[in-house]
């Protein structure tokens, strides 16, 4: 396991200037740990973008299409019944169905690529340990950066003039 540095910051505007600077000076694996969302912060610490949105797409249109299918192999090919001499492949009562389950699907399929994507769940990591870090999600502003090619001397003399409240290095 990586070692992990922690800065403390007072507002949001440090904490994205912070991360900034820390990803210019190639600092690699930083996140940010605010209570609420801050604004460019993505940008700030070059995160890659989502694909959560063409997951959900992908599996909706393909669980609806499969739904389409199974209802279409079923009135027309293993159990043909004539109603009222309609047509046996009567497309139209087959659209719902498939709306309503693309839907759910593109709803799991959302849910479960958020937690993918995002590394949950985790009931422990490293920088629960950290003191402080409780405020997090009340009304402190955490930068991590969990670089093994940097000590939190290097780091505090990085972020030097934008006054962190405190540079720690979490331990075990």
């Amino acid at each position: 396991m990586s070692q992990l540095l922690l800065a403390e910051f007072a507002d949001a505007t440090t904490l994205l200037a912070a991360a900034r600077r820390a990803r210019e000076a190639g600092l690699r694996a930083l996140d940010a740990h605010t209570p609420f969302k801050v604004e460019g912060i993505e940008d700030a610490l070059g995160l890659p973008g989502t694909s959560i949105r063409t997951m959900m797409l992908i599996a909706g249109l393909g669980v609806a299409a499969a739904a389409f299918v199974l209802q279409w192999y079923s009135a027309v090919i293993d159990y043909p019944l004539d109603l009222g001499g309609r047509p046996l492949n009567s497309w139209q009562a087959f659209v719902i169905p498939c709306f309503e389950v693309g839907v759910l699907a593109a709803a799991f399929a959302g849910v479960a690529g958020f937690l993918w994507s995002s590394g949950l769940p985790r009931p422990h990591d490293l920088i629960f340990s950290a003191r402080g870090f409780e405020r997090a999600s009340q009304d402190r502003f955490f930068l991590s950066v969990r670089d093994p090619h940097i000590e939190t001397r290097q780091l505090a003399d990085l972020l030097d003039g934008l006054g962190p409240l405190s540079v720690q290095r979490v331990e075990p």
